[in-house]
């Protein structure tokens, strides 16, 4: 027990003259933020890297989604919306393990799961965190007010929804509740 209690006074004695007194729980990493929107470039589900310039002049929403959760039929209005609205907005699916455990799968599982149970073409991400100590640099932008301007709502479940605007700018977030054919989000994509 002396050996413990040494060692860890060792150890605190170290990080308070290292000048390291205050550890920050649930910081974030700093990773590499880009200042605008279109200078993302991210990996497609397929492993193909997709640059965001693409989607000038276009509106994007960006969901976080999930295979094992109630919110999972959103899938099939997302389709729907690509379907009615493609033409005047992107839809980009970030797949994320961050909420209950419910994106368990492999990136071609997901893939596989989300054509087979609902026809999705619109453009699906490789798996990535949404939250917590290892979140995305494009979660990083969307959340944080010093990136997107103003905002501050980071996903509190699954199918949370962030609208970019033609000239890619946040212009507003949805939680999962609100529904992708919903007139909150529908009446800002035809405007």
């Amino acid at each position: 027990m002396k050996t413990i209690l040494s060692m860890i006074s060792v150890l605190m004695l170290g990080a308070i003259a290292s000048g390291f007194t205050h550890v920050h729980p649930g910081k974030k990493k700093s990773g590499d933020v880009p200042k605008s929107f279109y200078d993302f470039k991210m990996k497609a589900i397929d492993g193909t890297m997709i640059d965001f310039s693409k989607y000038k002049g276009k509106k994007v929403l960006v969901v976080n989604v999930a295979s094992k959760c109630g919110f999972t039929p959103q899938y099939a209005d997302l389709q729907k919306l690509n379907e009615m609205y493609g033409d005047k907005v992107a839809i980009l699916g970030f797949p994320a393990n961050n909420f209950g455990g419910q994106e368990p799968g492999s990136n071609k599982e997901i893939s596989q799961f989300c054509t087979k149970n609902y026809g999705v073409t619109f453009q699906m991400f490789e798996k990535i965190s949404v939250k917590g100590d290892d979140m995305a640099p494009l979660y990083q932008w969307l959340t944080e007010k010093q990136y997107n301007g103003w905002n501050t709502d980071e996903p509190s479940w699954n199918f949370c929804k962030y609208l970019i605007d033609e000239n890619g700018k946040l212009i507003a977030f949805f939680p999962s509740k609100v529904k992708p054919l919903d007139d909150q989000i529908v009446s800002k994509i035809k405007s």
